[in-house]
């Protein structure tokens, strides 16, 4: 499968501290082979939170990184929204969930000319 990947403000301006070219090759591999990796997050329409190893920090998947993303299956883009180490959260909270649903919305409506197409 061929996708898009956008890399979004905030993922891009935190990707050097958590993946070096190698790792990023890597996730975008994972994410070819299995675009529904992680966990669906709560509350906002749809992204999703995949575990991912911090090899520049030597953690594992438990303990390593926190990758916020949503693919978007029809236009076969996967939207990186932001990645964390888990040692800074493990859970977002509700006003973070919030802001991240806002965001996908918007990123959404600029990126697709089906406005009316629904979120899950």
């Amino acid at each position: 499968m061929d996708a898009l990947f956008v890399e979004l403000p905030a993922f891009e301006r935190f990707r050097s501290q958590y993946l070096d070219d190698e790792d990023f090759r890597s996730l975008q591999r994972v994410l070819l082979l299995h675009p529904h990796a992680g966990d669906v997050i709560k509350g906002t329409g749809g992204l999703r939170k995949m575990r991912f190893a911090d090899a520049l920090r030597q953690k594992g998947k438990r303990g390593g990184t926190r990758i916020i993303y949503y693919w978007w299956q029809a236009g076969l883009q996967f939207w990186l929204f932001t990645l964390y180490g888990k040692e800074l959260q493990d859970d977002l909270t509700p006003q973070q969930r919030q802001v991240l649903k806002n965001l996908l919305e918007r990123e959404y409506l600029m990126r697709t000319t089906n406005a009316t197409q629904h979120l899950h």
